[in-house]
């Protein structure tokens, strides 16, 4: 069975659309650390890795971009992780608008499922596992990021948990990424499990 056209275009329309909006937030003042506008191509670059969780940039993450601009690469690693179609869905669902027809077939293609039976009982399992997994790794970087840094290692931690669970290979720690940390076993472990959680997908969960 050959699926509608409109799907696939719906699914890339989403991610494009995404993406621009990405861009052009890391491309205001406020998204620098210097208060000094990052160039669009930079912010464009780093909007589409984010979104499509690649860990490619172009710019240092940590000495570019302000927190405001942390933020904004966090919700994109996040909407990259969890998918647009299946993100965009669930906001509907928590609004109480219905889910129809074209959008269950459009979240079956986009999650590679086999049936619509059970999709939206699905999808609530996949927010709220990704939720719990993502939780439970803040907690456990806080564990070592909290006493060094204080305050500033909560937004540390959660940051690289959502990131090591989405397989963004982004991280604000420094210039050398995590290599301070290459003994650190409580770093080290959970960072391999929020990679391998991540990576073997919703649907073998």
């Amino acid at each position: 069975v050959v699926k509608p056209v409109f799907l696939y275009g719906s699914v890339m329309f989403s991610f494009l659309i995404a993406i621009l909006i990405g861009s052009c937030l890391l491309a205001l003042p406020i998204s620098a650390a210097d208060g000094k506008a990052v160039p669009y191509i930079d912010a464009l670059f780093t909007s589409t890795t984010s979104i499509c969780v690649t860990g490619l940039v172009t710019v240092p993450t940590i000495s570019t971009w302000s927190v405001f601009g942390q933020i904004v690469i966090l919700i994109l690693i996040q909407i990259g992780g969890l998918g647009v179609v299946t993100l965009s869905t669930y906001i509907l669902m928590l609004l109480g608008q219905k889910i129809g027809l074209k959008q269950r077939i459009l979240l079956e293609d986009a999650l590679n499922l086999d049936t619509m039976a059970g999709l939206i009982k699905f999808i609530k399992k996949v927010f709220m596992g990704t939720l719990c997994i993502e939780g439970i790794g803040a907690l456990l970087y806080m564990l070592v990021f909290v006493p060094e840094m204080g305050w500033k290692g909560i937004w540390m931690s959660v940051f690289h948990s959502v990131s090591a669970f989405c397989n963004a290979g982004m991280d604000i720690m420094a210039d050398n990424s995590l290599c301070d940390y290459v003994t650190n076993p409580v770093i080290n472990g959970v960072t391999s499990a929020l990679i391998i959680l991540g990576g073997i997908g919703y649907i073998v969960w």
